[in-house]
């Protein structure tokens, strides 16, 4: 009765209330060799304690035990149990979309919390109330350059994601738009020569901050070209927690930031959900895809949101979209501004300064077995590192409950440097003697 808490009698009214005489006249619409006419195969119902130590018995099958040292767009995390007690609040409680503010008044006002706190650590005026991921943000970005210039196509850096600009693929396939891949050097950086050959007519410029192999790019210099070309930049960032440390995107000259904050309040469940954020300069405000919450003041002078700039029929009527999103990521938002909420200003400093000083830890513990990064450039809290062969390295520590990290070569099967390189993340989670575990079983 837990899971199916419909009496008989419950069943009884609701199929009087549809005009059905059973169950099964409500699927008549199925053909009966389509329908299932055998009970389930699937093992008898088991008592919440039997249930609980069943769970239990399956996740012990899990071969990693420790922090896994993979990062690669999805980063091992602490959440504070605060961050889930808090989602089951019932003023969050609401249905889809809160087009209706007087019944969603506590979901609007943290996506206002969320908006502000994605404006504050990407130093922009103007964000949305989320997007489904970092990967969607990043094209929906990429898809309001081309509305803002009217050109069609967009130059992105390989160092960006390579997931990310598959989907950015996908999505301007339908658009017919071009995309121009620039390559990065030695030093993990976008290639700027090759930026400056090829900027020329874009709608954008789309680099990574920090970019996917850990590395802050060239970003100042790239928005400047993309300026001086009357392109826009789209600072793209994975790793939200950088930006409690390093400078804000748009204080170095990008346009519009996007990105995932699944670092805050967001677990890894095997890679997803996590929010996505999409914030742009003021100017640009009505091209901007998703919804906005605003804060306001109703007749008695009392303070409310209420989503605004654009109405829902802008979502759902071709002429009048500025693009095809229909949903977001809501609750994850909301766990990832809990999440920040909890933190602050200093605690998220302080939780940066943690991660930035346990990258290096990695880099000088792996130094000690004699192994390198593969990139000379500045990096945050992951880094590529050239381990000899990184697919056997994975494998082999996979046996002992430790994951490695990701071989690039998954992604550069042609770089010269690809068999070797093993990118690898250390958080607050690695502590020094873990870390230090992780270099011997390396090199062993």
């Amino acid at each position: 009765m837990r899971y199916h808490p419909h009496t008989a009698a419950d069943v009884q009214e609701m199929l009087a209330a549809a005009g059905a005489p059973s169950v099964d006249a409500l699927f008549r619409s199925i053909p009966e060799p389509l329908r299932l006419a055998r009970a389930l195969d699937v093992p008898p119902a088991l008592d919440e304690i039997s249930l609980s130590r069943e769970l239990g018995r399956l996740a012990a099958r899990n071969e990693v035990s420790h922090p896994p040292f993979v990062g690669a767009g999805c980063y091992p995390h602490h959440v504070p149990p605060a961050v889930d007690q808090l989602l089951l609040r019932g003023e969050f409680f609401t249905a889809y979309t809160p087009y209706q503010p007087e019944i969603s008044q506590g979901t609007l006002q943290a996506l206002f919390e969320w908006q502000t706190f994605v404006c504050l650590l990407t130093g922009l005026e103007v964000s949305n109330a989320s997007l489904y991921d970092g990967a969607t943000a990043t094209a929906e970005a990429a898809l309001m350059a081309t509305r803002i210039t009217g050109r069609r196509r967009i130059v992105v850096s390989a160092a960006v994601h390579p997931e990310w600009r598959k989907v950015l693929a996908s999505y301007l396939r339908s658009t017919h738009d071009e995309i121009v891949t620039i390559p990065f050097g030695a030093d993990g950086r976008t290639d700027l020569d090759a930026l400056r050959r090829s900027v020329d007519g874009a709608a954008a410029v789309i680099v990574g901050w920090p970019n996917f192999l850990g590395v802050l790019d060239a970003l100042p210099e790239a928005a400047a070209l993309a300026r001086e070309a009357g392109a826009l930049t789209i600072a793209a960032t994975a790793e939200a927690v950088a930006l409690g440390l390093i400078q804000p995107p748009g204080a170095l000259g990008a346009d519009v930031a996007a990105g995932s904050f699944q670092s805050f309040g967001n677990p890894l469940s095997f890679g997803g959900p996590a929010p996505g954020y999409l914030a742009i300069r003021e100017a640009h405000v009505r091209q901007m895809p998703g919804r906005v919450c605003g804060a306001t003041v109703d007749r008695q002078g009392r303070r409310g949101f209420a989503l605004t700039l654009s109405t829902r029929e802008q979502h759902i009527r071709r002429e009048k979209a500025t693009s095809n999103v229909c949903t977001n990521a809501g609750l994850c938002a909301l766990a990832s501004t809990i999440h920040l909420g909890l933190l602050g200003r200093r605690g998220l400093a302080e939780l940066a300064r943690l991660n930035f000083d346990r990258a290096r830890l990695l880099r000088d513990a792996m130094a000690e077995v004699g192994v390198r990064p593969v990139f000379d450039g500045p990096f945050f809290n992951e880094l590529a590192l050239d381990v000899g062969d990184a697919e056997e390295v994975v494998a082999r520590l996979a046996r002992r409950g430790l994951a490695a990290g990701v071989p690039l070569s998954r992604w550069y099967p042609d770089a010269p440097w690809s068999r070797g390189a093993l990118l690898s993340v250390a958080t607050e989670l690695h502590d020094p003697e873990l870390i230090r575990l992780f270099a011997r079983a390396v090199r062993p």
